[in-house]
């Protein structure tokens, strides 16, 4: 009982320590409290990967009533911001000056081909500098030209046989909001600074400080110093974790169709993998700036490059994609998603979640070994 008691007057020491160094310290909460602000607001409002009023310039050659219709419904459409031209050479300085990111041709025989022969020819030039973006614009152009031959089809009391009828679906996001792909994968890189870069220069900061060798000189055992050191740490971090789903349910509407319970649960889970390899960091750099630097190179970068919150997993070379099965975010940005976008899908939370507690217990478990009550290892 006097063993059990003296562990929790200790505990109760480290927690205070930690918390008075908290308030005392304004980088911890910047990086708790206003970094996921700034990062939300970037990514929110100044990123997007919706293709939305792509400049489309579009050359009549000689006007008619078709061509003024098929110019109407490039005009309708709200993916092109439209620029009309008579000659093919002035789009085309167009084009070489970046004006424009397409053309669309429509020769001076297209209404003659058109009502004679039926297969009225279209030139289409496509910036391809961005590949993705190129193969966005190449798709709605075909479907806007698709849906004009269809109502010209109507118009003229013909129907216009097409081998394939699709009746397209999105499921999940049905608005096609990069946002509401976004803004879920970024809690998992706000929460992996958070976890990583403040507790990777916790003990790093001890031994700066020289304030290690007063720790241990204390009756303090390494479970307790562990456990007090990130406890604090946990705390912020989840209050960081709440303020940005805040966020992204009230300020850019994105739903959250999944257990509020389990996205925390999760969210607490991945949370502790990266405590535990922040601490690990901390305890093997015992230099803030290098723990520092560290932490961003093997935490944030991969997080941010090789989870899928912004590129594919399944796009990538398949080297690639299995160094991605090490990446602790992949496993959390997948739980973010579904419990966003789809809902409660257990076999993707659950199996997720297995992986974080595999590496929770390995990061932690290594960085308690590495720590010692002594000066060497």
């Amino acid at each position: 009982m006097k063993n059990s008691a003296a562990s929790r007057m200790r505990l109760f020491a480290m927690f205070r320590k930690e918390s008075l160094q908290i308030l005392r310290d304004p980088s911890s909460i910047a990086i708790a409290f206003v970094m996921p602000v700034v990062l939300l607001l970037l990514f929110g409002y100044g990123v997007s990967l919706d293709a939305r009023h792509i400049p489309l310039a579009v050359v009549v050659e000689q006007p008619d009533a078709n061509t003024a219709s098929l110019v109407g419904a490039f005009q309708r459409s709200e993916y092109f911001k439209l620029q009309t031209f008579t000659h093919i050479q002035t789009a085309q300085h167009a084009f070489d000056r970046r004006e424009v990111f397409a053309i669309v041709w429509l020769r001076n025989d297209f209404n003659k081909r058109l009502m004679t022969q039926g297969n009225a020819p279209i030139g289409v030039i496509v910036n391809g500098v961005d590949a993705n973006q190129a193969r966005i614009t190449e798709g709605y152009i075909q479907g806007v030209w698709q849906s004009w031959l269809i109502s010209h089809a109507q118009s003229q009391g013909v129907k216009l046989s097409l081998p394939v009828a699709l009746d397209a679906r999105i499921w999940f996001n049905a608005a096609v909001r990069s946002r509401d792909f976004l803004v879920p994968g970024l809690i998992a890189v706000i929460m992996t600074l958070i976890g990583a870069m403040l507790t990777s220069m916790v003990v790093a900061r001890e031994w700066e400080r020289g304030t290690m060798e007063a720790l241990m000189v204390t009756p303090i055992r390494i479970n307790e110093l562990v456990i007090g050191k990130l406890v604090p740490y946990f705390v912020l971090g989840m209050g960081g974790m709440l303020l940005s789903v805040v966020m992204a349910l009230w300020l850019f509407d994105v739903p959250l169709r999944g257990s509020f319970w389990a996205l925390t649960a999760a969210s607490a889970l991945f949370m502790l993998v990266a405590l535990g390899m922040g601490l690990l960091i901390s305890v093997i750099a015992k230099n803030q700036f290098v723990a520092g630097q560290v932490s961003i190179i093997i935490t944030f970068l991969p997080a941010f490059l090789l989870s899928g919150f912004i590129f594919q997993i399944n796009s990538m070379p398949e080297v690639i994609q299995v160094i991605t099965h090490i990446i602790p975010a992949r496993y959390y940005v997948a739980i973010l998603q579904t419990l966003f976008l789809a809902g409660d899908v257990w076999p993707i939370i659950l199996g997720n979640s297995a992986a974080l507690v595999v590496m929770m217990v390995f990061f932690l478990g290594l960085a308690r070994r590495k720590m010692h009550k002594r000066l060497e290892p």
